[in-house]
């Protein structure tokens, strides 16, 4: 709601000029930025791998059908002679028991030799088919699953701070392209002031000339810096359009948008409170960190290469074919169910490597980490010192401004009375108009070095 309450205040700036925060620059060049959008479907993405990682400890259910058309014929031979036998012995003893009387001793006999001693079963493969549900549930997989899940939890947490130091370097370009355009508008204010005075002094010559007070030359003298200030004015409008365009670039807007900004900088933190941050808070160090930590998965995954693997089975289904004795074989519902176990055995070493591999690639990656975090603890102390001599540099700029004003009112004092050359007068004013162009350029980069600043110790996103 709040982006689109900033997109509908953004539509009317070609018709009205109004005036835009920092904040809404920030909040338009993050919807905008192409970078910050394929970062969060980065995010997205590592989300979903997250969830299908998940899935690994649930059981995997399968639809097989299968039709088959075999050719295959022929007869089966089964052998009865030991069916006789037994039967043989079953009647005598029935009989020397008293169970049977021996008139149904010798019936039975008698059938029982009328057994054939093979009996031909005949079959048929013809068309066959079936289909079954199959159900695979883990049981132990040797720790590749947790690790797996781990390892996808981690990627999800770098993506995100893929997205922060994203959000950052968006955020630095957009501070310092307003900052630039806050430079620009003052920059015009110094020309215009000084135009301003040079105007007036112009004017106050050539009545002098008139009046005969003054010579000639000096009309051209002031002339000169007029033309040197019209080129300063004209520099400084030139550069104050160029600086809008870059922020309307930044903020998605079209190049033409008619908007201003705030005449002054925002407010730069105090660099003592900031000292006290470390490398831990940046999104650089905690993708360096994830990253050792994957390698530590990485290793667990070898490992698990090693150790059994236990699965359950199950399957449930209809099958139909193998014609023998002109009836099927295979014509109903079955079920059956199981538990499978691989145990690797002996693999020339192969695993092993994987596993030393890893441990490797995870002290690799800690190392990178360890020399990394150094870097961005000197990039910390750079960025503080920095932003500590532009603040000095600020104070210094001030009171040279200062001075130098005291010293135009002086100079001008000293030309009105007559004892001072017009030429001292205007290099006092061309001192003056330079002080407070220091001055600006000063708090100009003050305010980058406290944006660097913050980006290098991790606050400039929270």
């Amino acid at each position: 709601m709040k982006k689109i309450l900033i997109f509908l205040f953004i539509l009317p700036l070609s018709a009205s000029a109004q005036q835009l925060s920092l904040d809404e620059c920030r909040e338009l060049a993050l919807q905008y930025n192409k970078d910050k959008q394929s970062a969060q479907l980065t995010t997205q993405q590592a989300a979903l791998s997250l969830k299908s990682m998940k899935t690994k400890y649930l059981p995997d259910f399968s639809l097989t059908a299968l039709g088959l058309y075999d050719t295959g014929e022929g007869s089966l031979g089964l052998g009865l002679n030991q069916l006789k036998e037994g039967l043989a012995q079953a009647i005598q003893g029935g009989v020397m028991s008293g169970a049977l009387t021996p008139q149904m001793g010798a019936w039975m006999g008698q059938v029982g030799a009328q057994v054939p001693d093979r009996v031909n079963v005949d079959f048929k493969m013809g068309f066959m088919y079936g289909a079954s549900l199959l159900m695979k549930q883990p049981l132990y997989m040797g720790g590749k699953i947790r690790a797996g899940v781990q390892m996808s939890q981690w990627g999800v947490e770098m993506a995100r701070q893929q997205e922060r130091l994203t959000d950052a370097e968006v955020i630095q370009r957009v501070n310092e392209a307003y900052a630039n355009c806050v430079k620009a508008n003052e920059m015009k204010v110094v020309a215009e002031k000084y135009k301003v005075l040079l105007d007036e002094l112009e004017r106050n010559v050539q009545s002098a000339v008139r009046h005969g007070l003054r010579m000639k030359n000096d009309v051209t003298k002031v002339q000169v810096r007029l033309n040197e200030v019209e080129l300063k004015l004209r520099r400084a409008e030139n550069a104050q359009r160029l600086a809008m365009m870059n922020l309307c670039h930044l903020i998605g807007q079209p190049l033409a948008a008619q908007f201003t900004v705030s005449s002054m900088y925002p407010a730069v933190s105090d660099a003592q409170t900031l000292l006290a941050a470390d490398v831990t808070q940046r999104p650089e160090y905690a993708l360096l960190d994830y990253q050792a930590r994957m390698a530590g998965q990485q290793v667990r995954l070898a490992k698990s290469e090693l150790l059994p693997q236990v699965a359950l089975l199950a399957k449930y289904g209809y099958a139909h074919g193998v014609k023998v004795a002109d009836d099927y074989l295979l014509d109903g519902l079955n079920f059956a169910a199981g538990i499978t176990v691989n145990v690797p055995l002996y693999h020339f070493g192969e695993r092993q490597q994987k596993v030393k591999k890893a441990r490797v690639q995870q002290q690799q990656a800690e190392l990178e980490r360890d020399n990394k975090a150094e870097l961005m603890q000197l990039e910390i102390t750079r960025a503080a010192n920095n932003l500590d001599e532009a603040r000095l540099e600020v104070q210094l700029c001030d009171r040279s401004l200062a001075q130098a004003e005291e010293s135009m009112q002086l100079s001008r004092q000293q030309y009105e009375a007559g004892v001072e050359p017009l030429s001292d007068y205007l290099e006092a004013q061309a001192l003056w108009q330079q002080a407070w162009q220091s001055q600006v350029d000063a708090r100009f980069q003050l305010y980058l070095q406290s944006v660097a600043y913050l980006k290098a110790c991790g606050r400039l996103v929270e």
